[in-house]
């Protein structure tokens, strides 16, 4: 805006003096007018380049954003035990349901079904600060398996963990205190979610004390259960909005998602 006003002065002063030629005097008043005009002119053309040049500096200083791949190496996943494959796939459907505008927050939550459940297999990430925000232990179903989760359901009552790609929902007070509703995305592998109850909460058969016990983690009936400990943190920074991925390599689920092509 400011150098189209530039602009439009540049060619009223041209078209002002192009009125008197050199030859030709001007009064006292046409003289002051002239004067207020060039001085108005060159304070403007001042500003344009100061805010031009302030515009530069600005885009000086926006840090370049770090390749969402680098990230998994930055923060140590692969140490941490996060299967490389599950993070490459959650950053691929995450940025297919950021492209669709179905979510706008930049936070991550994985749950990393090839390890056992004794491991620490939950990660939440915010990928705009690239920080890893969560590392903790998570539950898996009580019919997917014992100390490895390997078999995965949509069906009611079947209780089992389901893959796939959901959103994060609103919190709500229950049974197991504060938790939080998910939406499953994935028709056939996770979208009967919500009428199957399956959301996120605390339990206390998810710690290292169950662990050391048992060898394993205790089993949800289909819920991402995670630690009493943390589950309220957790669930209040992942809550209304953001992209949780279930995983593990299964060759149907592999080839038949949407959110992975």
């Amino acid at each position: 805006m400011l150098k189209q006003l530039v602009a439009f002065l540049r060619l009223s002063l041209y078209k002002f003096f192009a009125l008197f030629p050199i030859n030709r005097p001007m009064n006292t008043k046409l003289l002051k007018l002239c004067a207020v005009m060039s001085t108005v002119f060159f304070l403007l053309i001042s500003a344009a380049r100061s805010g031009s040049s302030g515009e530069a500096e600005a885009r000086d200083n926006v840090p370049v954003p770090i390749s969402f791949n680098l990230i998994y190496s930055k923060l140590g996943l692969k140490e941490l035990g996060l299967n490389e494959a599950a993070y490459k796939y959650a950053v691929k459907g995450w940025e297919k349901l950021k492209a669709k505008g179905e979510i706008s927050r930049y936070i991550i939550s994985i749950c990393d079904y090839t390890q056992p459940s004794g491991n620490k297999r939950l990660y939440v990430i915010d990928m705009a600060t690239q920080t890893l925000l969560f590392n903790t232990l998570v539950a898996h179903g009580k019919n997917s398996g014992d100390l490895y989760a390997n078999r995965f359901s949509n069906n009611p009552e079947s209780l089992q963990s389901s893959l796939g790609f959901y959103i994060t929902g609103n919190t709500y007070t229950g049974t197991h205190g504060l938790g939080l509703r998910l939406k499953g995305l994935e028709p056939g592998f996770n979208s009967l979610a919500d009428s199957r109850d399956i959301v996120m909460h605390g339990a206390s058969y998810v710690c290292e004390e169950f662990v050391h016990q048992y060898g394993r983690l205790g089993k949800s009936f289909g819920c991402p259960a995670v630690p009493i400990a943390v589950h309220q943190q957790i669930i209040n920074t992942i809550k209304e909005g953001t992209c949780l991925f279930v995983f593990y390599p299964d060759k149907k689920y592999l080839s038949a998602s949407r959110l992975l092509k």
